[in-house]
């Protein structure tokens, strides 16, 4: 496998029980204790009208991150600009990029993070691709000098633009445009492979970027025996039934309930699919996976998504992945 980064996604979530305050305050504590096991960034994501993930201001989430901790770098996993007026972006992350040089990403998606609702309240316009590129254009244009509107900080202080996706056609996206790619697999495993792939196959240098540079993002879940990583995971598991309904729902469940819910057939097979394509199990499991989906997709760097309810659990988890990844 070789030495690989491996680094952290966070989308404060929100346990039964919990409150959106405590969720954002544990981000937190859990960046401060990765950094100190070498993990090499730590991004939040941006979600709308969700009431499980208390994550919905990457640039806030950001500047607070940046405050308490002083190594890893931290960024947007990521601000979804058509949301956004990019020149809004620009200055943002050009002044979080003045108080910590060297330190902060900006990655970029296009997704509107939520409902047609959000897309109405955030005055979203329907785009197509054509427009979205316009706007990564527009945005990179206030990182530097020469041009006719100036950003503040933007113009000295411009960090790595990454674009986020879960398609071949986002990959083929950012390697055209030269930028650094970031891969859901947690979202879409089923085209990881296939989108690394065409990220690097067509990748274009740019003035910023030289080579193609990936990273995958995995829903991880590590414990010291398979059994005890299965049953940590199951209260997620639980959850993505409801997100299939499409029912929705206020918190992740409690341990206590994922422990009582029976699951028919049906929902274990669903769920056990799911789990089985992630980093999901003891010590050995997880760094045969690990290995593999290095080898697969050639991808730089692992980002790692650890949704359990037990904080110390999900400490531990973050930590045994900082062992089995040179």
């Amino acid at each position: 496998m070789g030495d690989k980064r491996i680094s952290v996604l966070d989308v404060a979530p929100l346990w039964r029980g919990d409150t959106a305050s405590g969720a954002l305050r544990a981000s937190l504590d859990l960046a401060t204790q990765v950094e100190a096991l070498g993990y090499h960034r730590y991004w939040t994501a941006e979600h709308h009208n969700t009431p499980c993930l208390s994550a919905t201001a990457p640039p806030v989430m950001v500047a607070q991150l940046a405050n308490v901790t002083s190594t890893m770098r931290i960024g947007s996993g990521g601000v979804l600009l058509p949301n956004h007026a990019p020149l809004v972006v620009a200055e943002q992350f050009g002044v979080l990029s003045a108080f910590h040089p060297g330190r902060i990403d900006l990655g970029i998606g296009r997704a509107p993070g939520g409902d047609a609702r959000i897309a109405t309240a955030l005055r979203r316009a329907a785009e197509g691709e054509d427009e979205f590129v316009a706007q990564i254009a527009e945005l990179a244009s206030y990182f530097g000098r020469g041009g006719p509107i100036s950003a503040g900080a933007a113009v000295e202080h411009r960090p790595p633009i990454w674009l986020l996706g879960s398609s071949p056609a986002s990959a083929k996206m950012a390697a055209r445009l030269g930028l650094r790619y970031a891969y859901a697999h947690q979202i879409k495993p089923a085209t990881t492979e296939e989108s690394l792939r065409a990220y690097r196959d067509g990748f274009q240098p740019s003035a910023d970027l030289a080579e193609p540079y990936a990273m995958v993002c995995a829903l991880v879940t590590v414990a010291e025996t398979d059994a005890a990583a299965d049953r940590m995971i199951r209260p997620y598991l639980l959850s993505r039934l409801s997100m299939r309904a499409g029912t929705g729902f206020d918190a992740f469940p409690s341990q206590a309930e994922a422990d009582a819910y029976s699951f028919s057939a049906e929902e274990r097979e669903h769920v056990q699919n799911f789990a089985d394509a992630q980093l999901v199990g003891g010590r050995d499991t997880v760094r045969h996976k690990v290995s593999e989906l290095i080898a697969a997709t050639g991808a730089d760097e692992l980002m790692a998504l650890t949704l359990v309810p037990d904080r110390d659990d999900r400490i531990n988890s973050y930590r045994l992945l900082a062992e089995l990844v040179p």
